[in-house]
């Protein structure tokens, strides 16, 4: 059962939320929280597998709140909400350590999708959707140091693990990196998960994000 919290300060939309994911057999929404603090609270109290974060809430905030969730170190993940046409806090999200981002008017079976997608370890956009993202994103919020960055990553990866970050913060998907570097998917797998792990990342769209904050990949690359 995947256990799922709600933070919005809509509660229509806590409501809407919660009729679409308790129809599912696999689904459980454990609380629900009009704000940030409460959020993060209820967080440690229920022990939700995934908590759907929206971003603009009084007091704290959405992204704060995600970075309080992330730096407690639990195994719950955050799924960050938002309305991309006015909301350009994502990349903010996505830096405290969320896991990917959905639109306010996803349609009902995405969601169930990217709700299981993330409870599974995973990024909730496929890589061409989350590159898009971020190169709309990261010229609007640029990260100082990159320089120095990029060069510490470097340094911790081997020759093949960078060509494989490359095309991994390019948003390239495993069978994509397979054919660039002539190599079997399963191989592209056991090299994206020492990446990931060498870095400390949690997922692909975390690679996405360093990999533009880095300049190891640049914006329309």
């Amino acid at each position: 059962m995947i256990r799922v919290l709600l933070v919005d300060d809509q509660s229509l939309l806590r409501l809407g939320f919660r009729l679409i994911l308790e129809a599912e057999g696999d689904i459980e929404v454990v609380g629900e929280a009009a704000d940030g603090a409460t959020g993060v609270a209820m967080t440690a109290a229920t022990s939700p597998d995934v908590v759907l974060m929206d971003v603009r809430m009084p007091g704290m905030d959405g992204i704060e709140a995600t970075g309080a969730i992330v730096a407690a170190g639990g195994s719950a993940r955050v799924l960050i909400l938002t309305t991309f046409d006015v909301d350009q806090y994502v990349h903010d999200g996505l830096r405290a350590g969320a896991s990917g981002f959905l639109l306010k008017d996803v349609p009902a079976g995405d969601l169930v999708a990217a709700i299981r997608t993330v409870a599974a370890g995973e990024s909730v956009l496929a890589p061409t959707a989350t590159r898009r993202l971020i190169e709309a994103l990261v010229p609007l919020l640029p990260s100082p140091g990159a320089s120095d960055r990029a060069t510490a990553l470097m340094e911790v990866l081997t020759g093949r693990e960078r060509e494989v970050f490359g095309l991994l913060a390019a948003g390239r998907s495993n069978r994509e990196i397979a054919e660039a570097l002539h190599l079997s998917e399963g191989t592209v797998k056991i090299h994206v998960g020492r990446v990931l792990a060498k870095l400390e990342l949690r997922d692909r769209v975390q690679a996405v994000v360093l990999g533009y904050e880095s300049g190891v990949v640049a914006p329309g690359s």
